[in-house]
């Protein structure tokens, strides 16, 4: 018998989707957001071969590379993309740049069907590599929305095992 996927709603036999979710930075959610990449690391495979037997090569975990994060934004009045990409390269120059504050906590919630977070992850010293503040304009479509893009780089994540499955009505 399979162990079930959630332990706390046996009954429940459907994953999370992946349309439900929440990025706060700074501790306030970002309003009007559309996309978010996935959370990857990948951990390099180095040969190793022992002079006692040249003929078997071992396998052995080197660095971990975690992959950048893109979030995608409509275009909205909420700045926190702009001020966030000028914190780190700034138009005024490197007296302007925030060696303080550019790196930021990230906080990634997937929710349940009710707006419940059931799964949290932690993304550790963040900051904007690539910021996109206008999207292509083109008269001709009608019912197109506009996006502003930020690029991620970050040192890992961490999920939160403290946040515990919630129980469903």
């Amino acid at each position: 018998m399979a162990a079930p996927l959630f332990p706390v709603n046996a009954h429940r036999h459907d994953p999370y989707r992946t349309f439900k979710f929440q990025v706060l930075i700074d501790s306030k959610p970002v309003a009007g957001l559309k996309k978010m990449g996935a959370l990857k690391k990948t951990t390099e495979a180095v040969d190793w071969r022992s002079a006692g037997d040249p003929t078997h090569v071992r396998k052995l975990p080197g660095g971990t590379k975690y992959e950048a994060i893109t979030l995608e934004q409509g275009l909205t009045h909420d700045p926190v993309f702009e001020i966030w990409a000028n914190l780190v390269n700034n138009i005024d120059g490197d007296s302007a740049m925030s060696l303080k504050s550019f790196r930021k906590t990230i906080i990634i919630n997937v929710l349940n069907l009710q707006g419940i977070a059931v799964i949290r992850y932690t993304v550790h010293n963040a900051w904007v590599s690539e910021y996109q503040a206008l999207p292509d304009f083109d008269a001709g479509t009608t019912n197109a929305v506009g996006i502003q893009t930020i690029k991620l780089e970050h040192e890992g994540w961490d999920r939160d095992e403290t946040l515990a499955e919630p129980a469903e009505s």
